[in-house]
C-alpha cells in the first residue's frame, strides 16, 4: 500500500523512517517533509494544515494509510476530513484531539473519568488568577488553553513569577489565542514519565515508556522547550508502574473519549508526574510525542504499519503485543541558537556533519531543508536528533552525544545531561 506521513518535524522522520521497513508499503509520501524525510521518501509541498488539498492528494495517490504526526493537523480535522473521503487514518478526529488542544477539556475529562491529576482552576481574568495562585504561595503551573507547540506551560516557585507568568498570558498575549484561556493548576514534584498507547478507540497496546528533557539546558535550566532530548526505558519504571497508567490513565482516558461520542483512534500520549502520593497526569497529546518517538520507535521490533493500519480500521484486539528491542535508546536533539525563543532565532544556517555519523547513530531530521548550492541548511528550532541504541543506556548514550557533536551550524547547542540520571 501507499502510506502518507502529514507533518515536518523529527518524529515525522522517524515515522517516514519506520515505515519504509514495513512489507506491507509499496511507497511512503511526506506532507511537507523536511531535508531528512526527502531521502527515504517523496516530500509533498503540502502543509500539515491544509485540508482540502490533502485530501485531494490522498484521492489521487490512491493512499493506503494516512499518519497524522502533529497536533496542527489534528486540530485543524484532518483525520475528520479523510476518514469521510474513505481513508484508513492513524490519528484522531478534531473532538477527540481536543484532549491535547484544549487543557481545560482535558483537566475536565480526568475529572470525570476518575484520572489521577493536579489540582486546578480554569481562568480567563488575571485577577482572580493570582488570587488563586497566591492561596498556593505561587507553587503553580501556568498553561496555555490551546497549543503552543510544547512551550505553554510555565512552572511558577513564587508568587511574583506566578503572576508573571498570568500576565504574559492574560495580559499581554505572547501566547495569542492559546493563552486567552489559562489552567493554573498546583506544582508537583517528582520525575517525568512519558506513556503512549496505540488505540482504537476500544483496545489500548502501550508502547515502550520514555522520559523527555524539555528545559533548554542543562540541569533542567531554562524556559521549556518542546523538548531536548529523550531515553528508553526511563531509569525505575517496571511493569508494575505500566500497569497503573495503562489501568488508571490511559484506559479511562479512552473509554472517557467514546462515551462522549469522541472515538479515539491513533496514539495517545500521557505526560505524567511521579510524585510521592503517586501517579499524577500533567498532559495527554493526541500524537507520538516528540521526542520520544525517535526514541520509542527504534525500539519497536513490530511492524509499525500493521499496528497502524489496526488501530485506523478498529481491529486492533486481533494484534498481538508489540514485540522490543530489549537495548536502551538515547536521543539528544541540536538546536538552533536561542531556541525556543522565535523572535531571537536565526536560521538559514549550512549543516555540516552529517556525512560523518558515528557507526550505529540515526539522525532525525526537523528543522532542515535544501537549497540549491548551498545544500542543507536550518530552518527551524529543533534541527535534528542524534539517536543510538546501546546495552545499556550509558553506551546508547555515549554514541547519541558522539552524533550531536558531529553536527556543526553557526549557534548549534545541545544537552550534555541527557539520560545522565540512568548512569
Amino acid at each position: 500500500m501507499k502510506v502518507l506521513v502529514i507533518g515536518s518535524g523529527a518524529r515525522e522522520h522517524a515515522l517516514v523512517w519506520k515505515c519504509v521497513q514495513s512489507e506491507l508499503v509499496e511507497r511512503v509520501y511526506c506532507a511537507p517533509g523536511n531535508g531528512g524525510t526527502g531521502g527515504m521518501a517523496r516530500n509533498i509541498p503540502i502543509g500539515a494544515a491544509d485540508v482540502v488539498r490533502m485530501v485531494e492528494f490522498a484521492k489521487r495517490e490512491r493512499i493506503g494509510l494516512v499518519v497524522l504526526g502533529p497536533e496542527v493537523a489534528v486540530d485543524a480535522g484532518m483525520g475528520d476530513a479523510l476518514r469521510k473521503a474513505g481513508f484508513n487514518v492513524f490519528g484522531p478526529n478534531r473532538g477527540a484531539g481536543r484532549i491535547e488542544s484544549s487543557k481545560s477539556f482535558a483537566k475536565q475529562l480526568m475529572a470525570r473519568a476518575g484520572i489521577p491529576t493536579a489540582d486546578y482552576a480554569v481562568f480567563t481574568d488575571p485577577a482572580p488568577a493570582r488570587d488563586w495562585a497566591r492561596e498556593r504561595g505561587g507553587q503553580v503551573a501556568v498553561k496555555a488553553d490551546g497549543l503552543a507547540r510544547g512551550k505553554g506551560v510555565i512552572v511558577c516557585a513564587s508568587v511574583d513569577e506566578a503572576n508573571a507568568a498570568i500576565d504574559a498570558m492574560l495580559v499581554q498575549s505572547r501566547f495569542g489565542r492559546s493563552g486567552a484561556t489559562i489552567v493554573v493548576e498546583e506544582k508537583l514534584q517528582g520525575p517525568e514519565l512519558s506513556v503512549l498507547a496505540i488505540t482504537d478507540g476500544t483496545d489500548v497496546l502501550a508502547l515502550a515508556p520514555a522520559r523527555d528533557f524539555k528545559r533548554a539546558h542543562d540541569g533542567d535550566r531554562g524556559p521549556n522547550t518542546g523538548g531536548m532530548g529523550a531515553y528508553s526505558p526511563p531509569a525505575g519504571i517496571d511493569a508494575a508502574v505500566l500497569d497503573d497508567v495503562l489501568a488508571n490513565v490511559l484506559k479511562p482516558a479512552v473509554r472517557e473519549l467514546a462515551d462522549s461520542g469522541d472515538e479515539f483512534r491513533g496514539v495517545l500520549y500521557a505526560g505524567l508526574m511521579l510524585t510521592p502520593s503517586g501517579i499524577r497526569t500533567l498532559e495527554f497529546n493526541a500524537r507520538f510525542g516528540d521526542p520520544e518517538a525517535q526514541v520509542v520507535l527504534p525500539r519497536l521490533e513490530s511492524d509499525f504499519v500493521a499496528l497502524a493500519l489496526a488501530a485506523a480500521k478498529g481491529t486492533l484486539a486481533s494484534i498481538p503485543d508489540p514485540k522490543w528491542d530489549p537495548r536502551a535508546a538515547v536521543g539528544v536533539v541540536v538546536a538552533s541558537a536561542n531556541y525556543p525563543d522565535d523572535a531571537l532565532m536565526k536560521t538559514g544556517f549550512p549543516i555540516r556533519g552529517l556525512a560523518e555519523m558515528p557507526r550505529g547513530v540515526q539522525v532525525f531530521h526537523a528543522g532542515t531543508r535544501f537549497e540549491p548550492g548551498r545544500g542543507l541548511v536550518t530552518d527551524g528550532g529543533r534541527v535534528v536528533t542524534a539517536v543510538a541504541l546501546g546495552d545499556t543506556v550509558a553506551e546508547a548514550r555515549e554514541k547519541a552525544l558522539a552524533g550531536a557533536r558531529q553536527v556543526r551550524f553557526q549557534g548549534a547547542f545541545y544537552r550534555s545531561d541527557i539520560a545522565q540520571e540512568a548512569i
